[in-house]
């Protein structure tokens, strides 16, 4: 018999019993709703091996990269163990190893937990405050040995976790940092593909991780990376994506800045629509959109209309919190 393992219990799957039909004979609280594959209701993950393959189709690269599978799609080949989306999170202790400036309003945050080494750039994780209070974070650099990630923090008016790492978070701190989430990140796959980034504000965060992992791994289709802001002071990190443009002759690099001063060397209009008259064929490419999410849901359908399978277009939408 084959055993699945949810958090501390275990459960038996019967001969030609799919894993979502022996949770529902276990009485287990999973979503599902048509069990044949089509709503994507009952997703779960292997946490200890790769599920099976035809349990896989229909999901997108990036949450087959991370095993995630359909219950009711899923007849175990061998003993696994699994978790929900909707279980409980499980924090790690990390330790801020560097707090620096980026521009005038955002804070580089650098925050070692070796607990955390297996994630994808691109990728986010909620950090939890000694009281309880939890946000989101994107991550902005690929996976380092030394178990180290990076952030970008823009500090938000009456923001209270944003103004808590800006004015009192201290090198050396323990904060408490959960296991990555998302499926906004790049998969080494079609290295000839064009790859389009748009991203405003701390939006580059997750852009630069994907940026830096394409171009290490050798991608060799066009890269555009479009980051906007409405001024030159709120926009970072120029200078060194200015480099790599430089260095890759295949990724090209727009600053763009919406208010009416705009230098030289900058480009005038907001990133997405700057994006879009620049594109003429769209058909192919793989979008990646990070940001405010008015920007990202409205160039999520331009993408598409333009010719973009929706299966290439992965968002990160940073939605403020109320306080």
């Amino acid at each position: 018999m084959i055993k699945l393992t949810l958090g501390e219990e275990s459960y038996t799957c019967l001969p030609e019993e799919s894993v979502l039909d022996t949770l529902i004979r276990a009485e287990v609280d999973i979503s599902y709703a048509c069990k044949k594959g089509t709503c994507h209701s009952c997703i779960a993950r292997s946490v200890n091996h790769a599920p099976p393959e035809v349990a896989q189709k229909g999901l997108k690269a990036t949450q087959k990269q991370q095993n995630y599978f359909l219950a009711c799609q899923c007849y175990p080949e061998r003993d696994m163990q699994i978790k929900l989306p909707d279980q409980s999170e499980i924090f790690s202790q990390g330790k801020v190893i560097l707090n620096e400036m980026l521009n005038h309003n955002t804070l580089l945050l650098k925050i070692e937990c070796q607990d955390i080494q297996e994630y994808f750039a691109g990728q986010f994780v909620n950090l939890q405050r000694d009281d309880g209070l939890i946000r989101s974070y994107s991550i902005a650099n690929v996976p380092q040995q030394d178990g180290i990630l990076e952030f970008h923090i823009r500090r938000l008016p009456d923001g209270k976790f944003s103004e808590w790492l800006h004015d009192e978070i201290r090198i050396g701190d323990n904060i408490a940092v959960s296991e990555p989430h998302g499926h906004c990140f790049y998969i080494p796959e079609r290295a000839e593909q064009g790859l389009l980034l748009v991203g405003t504000g701390t939006g580059l965060a997750p852009l630069a991780g994907i940026l830096e992992d394409a171009l290490k791994q050798g991608h060799t289709g066009p890269v555009k990376l479009f980051h906007g802001s409405s001024t030159v002071e709120d926009l970072y990190r120029v200078d060194e994506l200015r480099e790599f443009a430089r260095k890759y002759t295949n990724f090209s690099y727009f600053p763009c800045v919406s208010s009416e001063h705009v230098p030289e060397g900058y480009v005038a209009g907001r990133a997405d629509k700057v994006a879009l008259a620049h594109m003429d064929d769209w058909k192919g490419w793989r979008v990646f959109l990070c940001g405010h999410p008015d920007m990202v849901s409205s160039m999520k359908i331009e993408a598409f209309m333009k010719g973009v399978s929706m299966g290439d277009i992965f968002t990160d939408a940073f939605v403020t919190a109320a306080s």
